[in-house]
Parts: structure tokens; sequence; C-alpha cells
């Protein structure tokens, strides 16, 4: 261990002694609770399960399943022993799945009890796996994850830096194949400083962890909780039900929101004349109309943002009453410029690429080198996020370039094109346009427009479906429109700027 480096073990070791008795975890399907202290304790055993089962610095540990202890733990033991957690997600295909695992050639995998039958299935197409288990202590039919935690014994851990490569999470898939964003252990550390400060996060906050682990939004907010000394308060999947009751019952103060969440916690609330007043401040996209209504509930805070995978969750941050309908302004420790084609600065008020410098920029792509010589280009990380500037440094998001067009469905991404790709496996199909529409749950659905073969007939359902059978489901577009014959430019190709124009309109 380099005299000023500190990952995310040192944090860990770091609390056990700052806030050793105070509840760190606690699981809400089963009321398991963990102080800080015996977290540490625990990771530190998994660490030595996972060392003696093989898992060297550099490993990647794979992970597929809901949020629990367990996975909690999994990253914590990953830190010490200097491997690399693969997060999956859970709503992929198996295919999807498949590509991801083998794309990063994890060591160990530690799967769900749900999800084990899939990865029975192609099990013998992942050649780089040595062992499979549970990722829930007694549940499922691979190894015990509980037997890795038996004993411990001391054991040198290596040295890791800071800058150490501590998981991948893959982004959407671009020209349909996704990419692992590989991030370090400075990368975690740094955006929850961010959060810290901008929320002024404390020992005396109670998160509620409701996003997947997967994600860097859910990730993020629960090392964030952790590092401030805060307790995370684990829901295995959002409910808005179950999530109004813990508001309530454990006075949460801080949560991360995709639209519907917040929309649906405030629609229960006011079914059940539940008190949420304690829910201080929240963050994430929604519409104006739901994060002005819970402004007005519960006297909280509600902050806006810009950032993806790439800049370890967030590169601008701010209060929306600050400016609505922008994503606030620059961390204090990073740089976001917006450039040309030709990678000028442009002046205020006008659109370019977002461009981001400083530690919460992600380490590359995992053996993609060529993709990050181009995004790294003239040493800043180019986003493929178009923005403005206004006089005051706040900064508005005005889409994707078109070369990286991108839709948001629930704060997830979704690249047309690989939408586009399956359903032109339709054999009705002749062509597709597939872009993002306006939508009252989602904020942005996904939208067909599609030209069939000639004779051909096809009805929307049936279309949708086929789509949600081979990729993830939230992929699926929402609404699907049949035309006689697509738009084309003076060379022949479909003029995908006219089909929006012609076909995006109000969805509902």
């Amino acid at each position: 261990m380099g005299l000023y480096d500190f990952t995310f073990y040192d944090l860990i070791n770091r609390n056990a002694v700052n806030f050793k008795n105070r509840t760190a975890w606690y699981e809400v399907d089963d009321g398991r609770e963990l102080t800080f202290l015996q977290y540490k304790e625990n990771v530190d055993r998994l660490a030595y399960g996972l060392n003696q089962i093989g898992i060297k610095k550099g490993d990647r540990i794979g992970a597929l399943g809901k949020n629990s202890l367990e996975y909690f733990l999994l990253y914590g033991a990953a830190a010490k022993i200097g491997a690399i957690m693969l997060p999956i997600n859970w709503r992929l295909s198996a295919e999807e799945v498949n590509f991801n695992l083998n794309d990063c050639e994890p060591k160990a995998l530690f799967v769900d009890r749900e999800y084990q039958g899939m990865i029975n299935d192609i099990k013998e197409k992942l050649p780089s796996v040595k062992g499979y288990y549970n990722l829930k202590a007694g549940e499922g039919e691979f190894n015990s994850f509980q037997a890795l935690m038996d004993k411990t014994e001391d054991f040198d851990p290596p040295e890791i830096s800071i800058d150490d490569g501590y998981l991948i999470i893959h982004t959407a898939a671009v020209e349909g194949r996704p990419r692992g964003a590989l991030l370090s252990h400075g990368n975690v550390l740094f955006a929850d400083m961010h959060f810290d400060y901008f929320f002024n996060v404390t020992e005396k906050d109670v998160h509620l962890n409701l996003l997947p682990l997967f994600h860097v939004g859910g990730l993020f907010m629960a090392t964030t909780a952790f590092h401030a000394g805060a307790l995370n308060v684990n829901m295995s999947k959002f409910d808005a039900s179950s999530a109004v009751k813990l508001i309530k019952d454990k006075k949460v103060t801080v949560m991360f929101d995709f639209s519907p969440i917040l929309s649906s916690i405030l629609d229960e609330a006011e079914k059940t004349g539940t008190d949420i007043s304690s829910l201080r401040a929240v963050a994430g996209l929604d519409t104006p109309e739901t994060i002005e209504r819970y402004q007005k509930v519960t006297g909280g805070t509600f902050y806006c943002m810009y950032g993806q995978t790439e800049t370890s969750c967030v590169a601008t941050f701010g209060k929306y009453n600050d400016r609505p309908g922008s994503a606030g302004k620059m961390l204090p420790l990073a740089e976001v410029r917006l450039v040309d084609e030709y990678d000028r600065p442009v002046p205020t008020g006008e659109v370019g690429e977002i461009v981001v410098k400083g530690p919460m920029v992600f380490k590359g792509y995992w053996n993609l080198p060529k993709d990050n010589e181009y995004t790294f280009r003239e040493g800043w990380h180019h986003t493929g996020d178009m923005g403005m500037f206004d006089e005051d440094g706040f900064l508005f998001y005005k889409g994707r370039k078109s070369e990286k067009e991108l839709i948001k469905p629930g704060g997830e991404n979704v690249y047309p094109a690989e939408v586009e790709k399956v359903i032109l496996q339709h054999h009705a199909v002749e062509k597709t346009v597939v872009f993002g529409v306006p939508d009252p749950k989602w904020k942005e659905g996904i939208k067909a427009v599609c030209q069939l073969k000639k004779g051909e007939s096809l009805e929307a359902k049936e279309l949708i479906e086929f789509v949600g059978q081979r990729i993830a489901r939230y992929k699926k577009p929402q609404y699907v429109e049949f035309v006689d014959q697509l738009p084309v430019d003076a060379d022949g190709n479909i003029d995908r700027e006219k089909v929006k124009e012609l076909y995006g309109g109000k969805q509902y």
C-alpha cells in the first residue's frame, strides 16, 4: 500500500474505528443488521475465502442478483484483495449476460437462485469461470456463499493503488456491442465525497438503497452513505408500499430517483396518509411536476445532475430550485467544457459536446484501446452528450450527438441501433427507426417506426413481444407505428431527423 493511496478497503478499516458500533446496514428482507465493525469482520472473512479459492489481484468477480447484504460484502472483500467486481444487470437476456461475462472473463461467478437456471444454460459458453457460488447465503444450488466465510486467518493482501481497477460496469450497446467501463477505487471515493458534499450527508442520515447495485446510481449512493457513517436501508427490489413504510419507520433522509420511483412513492404516501417528511434530499432524474410535488409535500430538496457511468455517476450537480431545467454546476473537483466537432470550446449560450476531466473520469473501456484513444482525445473524456452553459455556469442537457443517439427510459441507457438490429430480425420488417419520445411513466419512452415488407402484416403487440424475448425487456419499444414508406434523404438513406419530426410528437 503506497503512502499516498487510499482504497475502498481503507475506508472500511477507517469506518470500523470511526463508527464502530453504529449500524451500517439493515436488510429489509430478513431484518439482518451489521455495525461498521461487523461489516469489516465479515469482509475480512470473505476476503480470506476468496483468496483460498484462488482469486488474486486483478481477477474479475461476476455478480448477478438483486441487492443484498452479501452483494455489498462482496464489494468490500474484492476491495481488500484487489479483485475487480463485475456486476451484471439482472434485467438482461441470457445472450446479453453471456456477452458481458465473456467480455470480462470472471474467475468466479456469484448468482441469485432465480438466475441460476439461466446461468446453467450457458455454462459451457463461460470458459473463464472456475467456480459458481450462491450470491445470497443459504439460497441456491451453487457452491455455498457462507462456506467462504466459515474461517479466517491472517494473510498478506496485495498492494493496491487508489488508481487500480475496482469494478466494471457495462454501458449501453454502441453499434450493437456493450462496453465495460472500468472504474477505480479513486473513482468510487471521489464520487462519494461529491455526493456527501452536496447532500451534506452525516452519520445521522439514513439512505434508502432501492436502486440496483449493478448501477452507478445505486452503488455510489450506497457507498456514499457508508463513507459518511450513515445507515443503508437495503431493499432487494423496489416496491412503493414498502418504500413508504420504510421512509416513515426508519426516518429515511436521502435516496436516488429515476422516474417513476418518486411519483409512485408520493402516490402511495398520499393514498395511505403516511408522513414521509423525513426525506430531506432526493437526487436523480424526474419530471418537473414530480419534483415540485415532492418538494411541496415534504419540504425537502431535489437535486439535479448530469453524468454517466464513465464519470462515476456525476459531473455536474445542483439544487433543482437554483435553476429549474438545468443539470446544476460543475463539481468541486471536475472541469466540464463544451466543444465543437474540432474540439474547440464553444461560447456561452451555444450547444457543444460535453467533455470532462478530473478524478471522477473512468479508467477506460475494458480491452478497447482504440475506443479509449478516441474517447480520451485531447486529454478530455468525450461523453457523446450535448449541452449548453448559461451565463451563470448552469449546464443544460441538449441530447446526444447523432453518432451516439441514446434513449433513457427510467434511467436506463438504450441505444436505438441495438433495438433496430433486433426489430430487423423479424421477417415482416423491411426498415425501422427507433428513437425516444415523451412518456408519462418513464419520462422517455422507446418508439419504433417500421416499414413492412411488401405483402406482410404485423401487429404492434407482436413486434413488442418479439423484441422483449431477445434483449432486456426494458429495451423493447413501448410505442410502434407502421408506415407505408419511411422518408429518405438525397442519398437514399433513411432520413432519421425527418422520421422524428413526422412521428415523434406527444405519445400520451
